[in-house]
């Protein structure tokens, strides 16, 4: 599933190419995740601005309102100036004056919905519960630690729920405990103020490197040049289970956590 680094590294890729255009045409295929919730033709001859990104949620405004898009479990965006014809995996276009943003996405699990604006439904309802930015200077120990306080779900759990702090996807939050020395199956609630100062500054750090390396790619993630992201090669825990730890050399090890694979160093990682 692509996580903030992807998105943002997307975002990124089309967001100056296509502030300023104009909408020339939409093109819906087979039906994604939620309904557009306009009709298609309203869009058309209306300003396009400027790329937005909250959570893994995209924000493209176009005229009065925009669009909120989500690549879902396995959808990418491209922008080209010439795409060709749409295949069958291709179920939405906006077509500029500078070119067709373009959804590909085989199980369907993404969206494009309209709204009025990011602060009224359906934009609103979609990203109220998501937790702070990492790079949001509110972010830090002190929220971390709060924000954990009584909760018994593990760790690793917590930062995935998005609701404390969004972007700390599975490969990142596995590698962001790595790096502050936090087993994952801790009780989130255990987890002291220093530690979770460390675990702040591990998902800021381990984040930024993502988005430099442009995001991870581990199937079919591409961003809007249709470049791979390169991450994963540098990850020192993840997808790594039975190889020696970059630190102490213990072999690191998988289990599975609420259905998703976790991978640590069971001594450089404490409880």
């Amino acid at each position: 599933m692509p996580e903030l680094p992807e998105v943002e590294t997307t975002r990124r890729s089309f967001a100056e190419r296509v502030d300023g255009s104009s909408v020339k045409a939409v093109r819906l295929g087979k039906p994604l995740r939620w309904p557009l919730g306009c009709d298609p033709a309203s869009l058309v001859g209306q300003p396009v601005g400027a790329a937005q990104r909250r959570g893994k949620y995209l924000w493209l405004p176009v005229g009065p309102g925009g669009l909120l898009m989500h690549l879902g479990m396995s959808g990418s965006l491209a922008f080209s100036e010439q795409p060709g014809d749409p295949g069958a995996h291709d179920h939405f276009d906006l077509v500029t004056t500078r070119g067709t943003l373009r959804l590909t996405d085989p199980r369907r699990f993404g969206a494009v919905v309209w709204s009025c604006g990011l602060d009224a439904d359906p934009a609103r309802k979609l990203v109220a519960g998501l937790g702070l930015e990492p790079f949001d200077p509110a972010f830090g120990g002190e929220h971390l630690h709060r924000a954990l306080r009584g909760r018994r779900v593990a760790i690793k759990q917590a930062l995935l729920a998005g609701d404390i702090v969004v972007g700390a996807g599975n490969i990142y939050a596995c590698e962001a405990l790595f790096g502050a020395g936090i087993d994952p199956r801790t009780a989130a609630g255990r987890v002291s103020r220093t530690r979770c100062d460390r675990l702040a500054e591990a998902v800021r750090r381990i984040l930024a490197q993502a988005l430099e390396l442009g995001g991870s790619t581990l199937r079919d993630y591409r961003d809007a040049h249709g470049m791979a992201g390169s991450f994963q090669q540098h990850a020192a825990v993840y997808g790594r289970a039975g190889e020696p730890c970059p630190v102490c050399g213990t072999p690191v090890r998988r289990i599975v956590q609420a259905q998703r694979s976790t991978f640590f160093c069971p001594r450089c990682q404490k409880r």
